[in-house]
């Protein structure tokens, strides 16, 4: 997935999730910050959020529906894996039990991939993201540092 390709997810996903929300177009437009016109030339599909609209869209309705079925989980961390080709956060996941598949295990490390937006993460033995990359060589580096490191922490 590109940044372009996320943008014109969100995008076409932008009325879908006014209407999860039950929001007006202009109660719409105000959140997001833009101009009602413009809303309606999106949700046409003339027009798309950019990437700053985007990431204010899945930001801000993080909890929608839509979009974990449309980005396989928390939009957040591919927002994170398009800004960083490197991006590191410790913070506990919840294994990849819906929209992960491990694809390597090793000393104590799990390499999963998403099963909708394809992007890598990196989970140690108590399923704490490490990192996540779009970059499957980057996710492999990785892997082999964290071992020389000295393994699980």
């Amino acid at each position: 997935m590109t940044r372009l390709d996320f943008i014109n997810i969100a995008s076409e996903k932008l009325k879908l999730i006014r209407n999860e929300s039950s929001y007006t177009q202009d109660r719409m437009a105000e959140i997001l910050g833009i101009s009602k016109k413009t809303l309606v030339q999106i949700e046409k599909g003339r027009s798309t959020l950019g990437w700053a609209g985007a990431v204010t869209l899945c930001s801000i309705f993080k909890n929608s529906e839509v979009l974990a079925m449309t980005f396989g989980g928390d939009p957040q961390d591919i927002i994170l894996s398009l800004a960083f080709t490197d991006y590191e956060r410790n913070e506990k996941t919840m294994g990849g039990k819906v929209w992960w598949v491990n694809i390597k295990l090793v000393d104590g490390f799990r390499v999963q991939r998403n099963v909708i937006s394809e992007h890598y993460r990196i989970l140690d033995g108590q399923d704490r993201r490490i990192c996540s990359s779009f970059d499957y060589d980057y996710i492999k580096k990785r892997v082999q540092e964290l071992i020389e490191e000295g393994g699980v922490r």
